[in-house]
């Protein structure tokens, strides 16, 4: 199988119905027009094997987790998905893993309504590099930098499922000691197969002041954006950390999964206290559960607390790929 057989067979679709699509793939660019008033959103995210995912991953799961952090990146500015691209590096054309990984992308990509649009295929150490496209009205879109002194802290979903997956596979003896010897389905979905919360980020639309998409775990994510809008926080670890997945580790294991673990894919946000009702309100209509966990401060920094108030002294660091 030749590259453009590979690209006709697995991924030329028929002619996108979604709006803001003109021409897709076929040609040697694609033509987007933006809904009148609106403004892209655009962001690029490579996922590489060995360094991302493990090199036998499930191709599906990939499929699917490949669009997904990006569409993750599309939520946390509050952005409607319109399209994507796809850069493909493989070590070979294996027709069964090509049929299962279009099979996870496009699931995921039919159900938010992106259509892909082109991109690249080439041989080559397994590789994946995705550039998702959005539109949100001028002056709409959820930034790092507009926090205020006073905000709630909040975070979607939970926390630290995916570094409790991520450990059993590695073989680390306290993830087994708390997992036993077989991985359930469910944990390990929280690794590979993230959800993008779209549809809360658009909810919280005229909501949030601020927000940010949580990548690579909350102690570096965090910093970003309190470094991006001048202010520090004070944030409840035991609230942080109350993922039913992590409920069985001791309250030390549980606090830093939530804290260090990467590839949640959560989204942090904050909120004036005035806002508390209509939070809430965009939770229930984006049918996504929400967790205040801490505030806004003047104090530079952030303050790690448990439930009783006292205070947590760690020197946690977020996943970091150049210096880890």
């Amino acid at each position: 199988m030749g590259e453009f057989e590979l690209i006709r067979r697995h991924f030329v679709r028929p002619s996108p119905s979604n709006t803001g699509v003109v021409l897709g793939i076929g040609d040697d660019a694609a033509l987007l027009q933006p809904s009148p008033g609106l403004q892209w959103v655009v962001s690029c995210d490579m996922l590489v094997a060995g360094r991302h995912f493990f090199n036998d991953a499930p191709p599906e799961g990939l499929g699917h987790k490949a669009l997904a952090v990006n569409l993750s990146d599309l939520a946390a500015m509050g952005a409607r998905p319109v399209a994507f691209t796809l850069a493909l590096a493989l070590p070979q054309a294996n027709e069964a893993w090509l049929t299962a990984f279009a099979r996870g992308l496009f699931a995921l990509a039919d159900a938010h309504h992106c259509s892909l649009i082109g991109g690249d295929t080439t041989r080559g150490p397994l590789n994946l590099c995705l550039t998702v496209m959005g539109e949100i009205a001028p002056g709409q879109a959820l930034r790092r930098d507009a926090a205020q002194v006073g905000d709630d802290i909040y975070i979607s979903g939970g926390l630290g499922a995916a570094h409790l997956a991520l450990a059993w596979l590695q073989g680390q003896s306290w993830a087994h000691q708390a997992v036993g010897p077989q991985l359930p389905d469910a944990l390990r979905a929280r690794l590979e197969r993230p959800t993008p919360r779209v549809a809360l980020g658009r909810a919280l639309v005229g909501v949030a002041s601020s927000a940010m998409d949580l990548s690579d775990g909350l102690a570096g994510d965090v910093q970003h954006l309190l470094t991006a809008s001048g202010c520090g926080a004070v944030i409840n670890l035991d609230a942080a950390s109350q993922d039913p997945a992590l409920l069985a580790l001791p309250a030390d294991l549980r606090q830093r999964c939530a804290a260090v673990g990467g590839d949640d894919y959560e989204l942090l946000f904050t909120a004036a206290s005035d806002q508390r009702a209509a939070v809430q309100t965009a939770a229930e209509r984006s049918q996504t559960s929400v967790t205040r966990i801490g505030h806004l401060t003047a104090a530079t920094g952030v303050q790690w607390q448990n439930a009783g108030g006292q205070r947590i002294e760690a020197g946690w660091q977020s996943f970091d790929h150049f210096a880890q």
